[in-house]
């Protein structure tokens, strides 16, 4: 019975969320749409909720529960609290856009909290069955919720190719696990790690599991060439379904590949190694340079995310305790540039106009200074513009790779980054140098508009004071992995 407690104290903070997703369901069927922001509400309170309970229940010791299935350790909270922060931002920076689009429905939020939760199992999971019921809940949620806007037919479409290639991806990352259980006789991730400590193994065999296993997660990531759905998803999916995909699931597939490469493979480190390497090198040379040829600002965004995951692999492929804090600083960095660029395009949206186009940003400058220098912030942050924090992240994480002896592969990604600059550019050149095109006014929610500056100007504020959060990534790596 204590036992049973203890497990369950463990894991409230995810008990707590999938509980208040079905009441949110449920008191969805009692509301009329003029009284739907008490779902907004609720969905917010319980956001606060798991993290006042993650918070309140953090220990810097590693706790395991559930038979050693789930893990509680500094990582594993400071990601939970980083995808509250962010799931949080997303339905403040959403709700106008819902509301003006017939989305503004419980489903919704019960979808999105639902993926919370997948993405706070695949943080804490400390077994492949644990982390793949982790991936296959958050992956199932975000099907659904692409396809929401039912009228959409390129929403259907983008739902349609998510799920078909995901479904594919979610295959090969299960067949790659199925081989390392047959090597090693076990699902624990450190149980796997001390049988090929302990013994050798048949080496080909857990070497084709491990390529199933990160071709898999790089189909997560989106990492090339794995990237293929990213772009049309993006663009097809609603804007608030968009932002939700391309930022907060990267914190949960950062933990993921800790726990499958690093914890559970670090005996297969130099084959692993060369997979990241690849990958990286193909991310950014392929993201930054089809980037250019895109006119769809959401489009565009997509090829930057892939981009932007190289340079998280370059962290991820130095296999070094340096070389993870600074990718992780790197995924946190990325994730606060998403949620206010994708901000902004919800800023700019109104009914019947998505503002997803290059053009729509024409001019802006003229229509609202304050919108357009928040958005040269983000900008620039992205491009890796110092004093940015997008600067200070991709020095972190070349520093990484130079320290693991990948010289001549950091002076091809700075030479990439500076071509990629183009593109983002361009986009302070249509703000500020172009004449608008629609002169309509800019209304928001008050609070929007100030937790959106809010976000931006962090990006300046923490690429010139970057100590804090890059200690509570040092935190958060060296107590879970040493």
């Amino acid at each position: 019975m204590e036992n049973i407690r203890f497990d369950l104290m463990t894991a409230l903070p995810e008990i707590f969320i999938l509980s208040m997703a079905m009441v949110i369901l449920i008191a969805d069927l009692f509301l009329k749409n003029n009284n739907r922001i008490a779902i907004y509400a609720l969905a917010q309170i319980t956001l606060l909720g798991a993290a006042y309970i993650t918070f309140s229940t953090h220990a810097p010791s590693v706790t395991y529960a559930f038979t050693g299935t789930f893990v509680d350790d500094a990582m594993s909270d400071v990601l939970k609290l980083m995808i509250y922060l962010g799931t949080s931002l997303i339905l403040l920076y959403s709700r106008q856009y819902l509301q003006q689009r017939d989305m503004f429905r419980g489903e919704f939020y019960a979808l999105v909290l639902f993926s919370v939760v997948g993405m706070m199992i695949m943080v804490s999971g400390q077994n492949m069955l644990t982390l793949y019921i982790g991936l296959e809940l958050l992956s199932l949620s975000l099907y659904a919720l692409v396809a929401l806007d039912r009228d959409n037919a390129k929403a259907t479409e983008a739902a349609m190719k998510y799920f078909v290639l995901g479904a594919l991806a979610s295959g090969m990352l299960l067949y790659g696990m199925s081989m390392v259980y047959g090597m090693t006789g076990s699902l624990n991730i450190t149980d796997i790690n001390m049988s090929l400590m302990s013994e050798p193994k048949i080496h080909t065999v857990l070497v084709l599991g491990l390529v199933f296993i990160v071709a898999g997660l790089a189909f997560k990531l989106g990492a090339v060439p794995f990237q293929m759905w990213m772009p049309d998803v993006y663009e097809g999916s609603p804007t608030a379904v968009t932002l939700l995909i391309s930022s907060v699931p990267k914190l949960a597939a950062f933990a993921f590949i800790i726990r499958m490469l690093v914890q559970a493979l670090p005996s297969l480190a130099a084959d692993w190694q060369q997979m990241l390497m690849i990958m990286a090198v193909l991310s950014i040379v392929i993201g930054n340079i089809t980037a250019i040829a895109q006119t769809n600002l959401k489009r565009m965004l997509a090829y930057s995310t892939i981009s932007h995951v190289g340079f998280i692999l370059y962290g991820l492929m130095s296999a070094s305790m340096n070389g993870f804090v600074y990718a992780l600083f790197y995924v946190v960095s990325y994730v606060l540039m998403t949620l206010a660029g994708f901000g902004i395009i919800l800023l700019l949206s109104r009914k019947g106009f998505e503002a997803d186009q290059l053009n729509d940003l024409k001019g802006l400058n003229q229509r609202s200074p304050w919108h357009a220098f928040l958005m040269l912030i983000v900008m620039f942050s992205m491009a890796g513009v110092p004093p940015t924090l997008g600067f200070y992240a991709k020095f972190s994480v070349l520093q990484a790779a130079l320290e693991a002896g990948y010289l001549w592969l950091v002076v091809f990604a700075v030479l990439m980054a500076v071509i990629g600059a183009f593109y983002y550019l361009r986009v302070i050149k249509l703000m500020y140098f172009d004449e608008p095109t629609d002169h309509s006014p800019i209304t928001a929610p008050l609070d929007m508009r100030i937790v959106l500056g809010v976000n931006a100007l962090a990006l300046l504020v923490l690429g010139m004071m970057p100590q804090g959060l890059m200690e509570l990534c040092i935190y958060a790596i060296t107590r879970s992995l040493s």
